[in-house]
């Protein structure tokens, strides 16, 4: 789907859709308390769709009315086979791998787009030497089977957070106590905290060591009730579009979030003061999926912006340091891609033209914040990526003023 996007002020009152990472660790631990839980306020996306259908396959049962969730916990127990869809959820891929093989279920995983090239291979190397068979051949789809044993696992921080969630998820199941060691410094940060809140509401406890993480085993998750937060990751690009001169007042946010994308915030008000746009230095290390939307920011700035600590968005949807360099150069921007991170400098050349999605919700996102204030038509080809975590945003764009029509549906 190509869409056509003309300069627009955004106004209006909007409700935050409900943070995924939230609602994925909260559906996950619902699914394995012993019980029913109620979730309200989920906003539905094809990454919330697959970890529901993940966790059906594992033995837990959803009835879904709207963003009302009700979840009849599977316990925890032993399943025995399945398969699972991940559709292209590196969240639920990684999540979901530690927690099919402590239940001890053999399960085959499957997944599309760029999801079958992100890597495995911690799990591969510490699942192993605990119980776990890989038949793996770096694709998808692949089996896990054998039951995952209580021990020590030896995590690389600076790969991805999401490993150690999915130990996180899956340690308190087992008989014994086991230990995550970081083996390098922890990047995305807050995501293992959101996890760490979320297993603590739903009754279960992770200590944090000066070596990374120690889990008791035997642990039993509580069903309760609760409603999902408000998304900083998507408010952050309406908080850019009002850096930009739009006026949108946002709605259900948790002002003591422990999410790590808050950072916006911050940063905005650092660089912008009386209606003028200054530059940054961003360590997007806790702050990946900030990127695109932050490089938007910087390349309406007065000086020259730099992002860095950022090398692991190029194993994301896309590479997002390539397609946010080509989304905004395509739009008359100066971005250039450097090692670990971009550097955006401010030209006065912004004008109309194409670009494309590259299959990557976040870039569609950020360029139609982009082409509020641009001067000429803006399409984006293949916008409908933008349903993988946020299926209503052109509504809710149209909806604030946004100028945006559906030109083809190819």
């Amino acid at each position: 789907m190509d869409i056509s996007i003309r300069p627009s002020v955004l106004r209006g009152k909007l409700s935050v859709p409900a943070s995924k990472s939230c609602a994925h660790r909260s559906i996950i631990c619902a699914a394995l308390a012993e019980g029913v839980s109620h979730l309200s306020g989920v906003t539905m996306s094809k990454d919330i769709e697959a970890t529901i259908g993940a966790m059906t396959a594992l033995g837990a049962e959803f009835t879904v009315n709207g963003g009302d969730i009700t979840v009849k916990g599977s316990g925890g127990r032993k399943t025995d086979k399945c398969a699972i869809d991940c559709n292209e959820s590196g969240s639920t891929l990684r999540f979901l791998i530690p927690v099919a093989a402590a239940v001890g279920c053999e399960t085959e995983f499957r997944g599309r787009g760029r999801l079958p090239q992100r890597p495995i291979n911690i799990f591969i190397r510490e699942l192993g030497k605990n119980g776990v068979r890989f038949d793996y051949s770096n694709t998808m789809p692949f089996t896990v089977s054998g039951g995952l044993k209580s021990g020590i696992f030896e995590i690389e921080g600076d790969v991805s957070s999401q490993f150690i969630t999915g130990l996180l998820f899956a340690l308190p199941l087992l008989e014994g106590d086991s230990e995550i060691v970081l083996t390098s410094h922890l990047e995305s940060r807050p995501y293992v905290d959101i996890t760490i809140d979320t297993l603590r509401r739903f009754g279960v406890s992770a200590e944090e060591t000066e070596r990374g993480f120690r889990v008791k085993g035997g642990q039993s998750y509580t069903a309760r009730d609760e409603k999902i937060e408000g998304d900083y990751s998507q408010a952050a690009f309406f908080c850019v579009a009002n850096a930009l001169g739009s006026e949108v007042e946002l709605y259900n946010l948790n002002e003591n979030s422990v999410q790590g994308d808050k950072k916006i915030l911050e940063i905005i008000r650092g660089m912008c003061y009386n209606s003028n746009i200054g530059h940054y230095r961003a360590d997007c290390s806790d702050i990946p999926d900030l990127v695109p939307i932050l490089a938007v920011l910087g390349a309406f700035g007065s000086g020259e912006s730099v992002i860095y600590n950022a090398k692991r968005l190029k194993i994301k949807e896309s590479d997002r340091l390539e397609s946010t360099s080509a989304m905004l150069n395509a739009l008359g921007g100066d971005v250039t891609v450097t090692d670990d991170g971009l550097i955006i400098r401010p030209t006065n050349a912004m004008h109309g033209g194409t670009v494309d999605s590259y299959g990557d919700h976040r870039i569609v996102m950020a360029a139609a914040v982009a082409a509020t204030r641009i001067d000429g038509e803006v399409v984006i080809k293949g916008a409908e990526a933008a349903e993988k975590s946020y299926p209503a945003f052109f509504d809710d764009y149209k909806m604030l003023g946004g100028k945006a029509n559906v030109i083809s549906m190819e």
